[in-house]
């Protein structure tokens, strides 16, 4: 058994460096939510020497709120921002000499996306724009990921270690108490279910089914590392490699 291990970097967040020697893939801050060209770049410089595949990590134009709160941009807006985001950080990949492998959408956009079945054809469009050989990084049996496969795109489904899910397979709100986890042991665990027997507990305490191509570590929390570094112990044990995912070229 194999399980791709990213993480979202390029944020400005103190563990780039050590979460790269950990995990497989990376999602790199496009700048309009978080990080900056330094820290953008560095991770960019990070992920080649461990040979972590890189990814675009845009997001809503709102650094005031991490790029966590829900906006309803007009479509052309939305296009123009994205798309000035990706063509972005695909020049500081190519001036290292690096290419992008993937696409994941960042926060509020993830999430709202998820569920809304309009703006995740209206996304799914202007990513294929972008570059319809890449990848997309979305919520298990989401809104999103259907709209990729109808494109013709590849659909990447996405777990997460440090997040609580709803009955509806959907994240708890980050305004819900109990939604981010933070005990690395309830992370381990939710990750193990999700891997090894294709289920999630919810908030309320029902499994649920889900299957994912990829778990996702915040980097911006402070339990980061601690997560990356339990996790690939608790993977090692149950016989579980850390790996890219097929799916991804």
């Amino acid at each position: 058994m194999q399980i791709d291990l990213n993480a979202d970097l390029g944020e400005g967040a103190p563990h780039d460096r050590e979460l790269l020697a950990i995990v497989s893939s990376a999602n790199i801050s496009c700048g309009a939510h978080a990080g900056d060209a330094d820290s953008i770049a560095n991770a960019i410089a990070l992920a080649r020497a461990h040979g972590v595949r890189i990814g675009a990590h845009p997001s809503f134009p709102d650094r005031e709120n991490f790029g966590r709160k829900a906006m309803q941009l007009p479509v052309p807006s939305l296009r123009n921002h994205l798309l000035y985001q990706l063509h972005a950080l695909r020049g500081m990949a190519l001036a290292q000499g690096a290419q992008l492998s993937h696409i994941k959408p960042h926060g509020a956009l993830y999430n709202q996306a998820a569920t809304d079945s309009k703006l995740a054809e209206e996304l799914a469009l202007i990513l294929q724009e972008f570059d319809p050989q890449l990848a997309v990084v979305g919520l298990a049996g989401s809104q999103l990921l259907r709209s990729v496969r109808q494109l013709g795109m590849t659909a990447i489904a996405e777990g997460f270690a440090d997040r609580r899910y709803a009955a509806d397979g959907t994240l708890v709100p980050r305004s819900q108490a109990h939604a981010v986890i933070h005990n690395p042991q309830q992370a381990v665990a939710q990750c193990l279910e999700m891997i090894c027997e294709g289920k999630v507990t919810s908030i309320e305490g029902q499994r649920i089914d889900v299957q994912v191509d990829t778990l996702c570590l915040h980097g911006d929390t402070p339990e980061a590392l601690v997560f990356a570094q339990s996790l690939t112990n608790a993977l090692n044990e149950a016989g579980v490699r850390i790996a890219r995912s097929n799916n991804i070229s």
